[in-house]
């Protein structure tokens, strides 16, 4: 069975949230990453790029529709997205082949 990758954020500012105890969030623009690595999804580079790392902060998070920490990000990283997912992790893939040919 294949296990399920979970990313973490980096992005490009923060904010500090008063009302949840002063809890450090991503704004700007977004991308996946995941933990031990130097580099996002896409390849930027973390030191370079001068992206902040936020690995209590899951890739989900900065859907708009799930509230929380997606207040301030103003933009999802296309490349990211199309590697992390772009949806929850119960969603379906976008299409299905019905009628494969033989």
């Amino acid at each position: 069975m294949a296990r399920v990758k979970q990313y973490a954020v980096a992005a490009s500012g923060q904010w500090t949230d008063e009302e949840e105890g002063r809890r450090r969030l991503p704004s700007g623009e977004v991308h996946a990453w995941e933990p031990g690595l130097n580099q996002t999804v896409c390849g930027l580079s973390l030191s370079r790029s001068r992206l902040v790392r936020f690995p209590h902060v899951t890739w989900p998070d900065t859907f708009p529709e799930s509230g929380g920490a997606a207040d301030r990000v103003q933009r999802q990283c296309p490349r990211c997205a199309s590697v992390a997912g772009r949806r929850g992790q119960d969603a379906r893939p976008r299409w299905q082949r019905t009628n494969p040919r033989p």
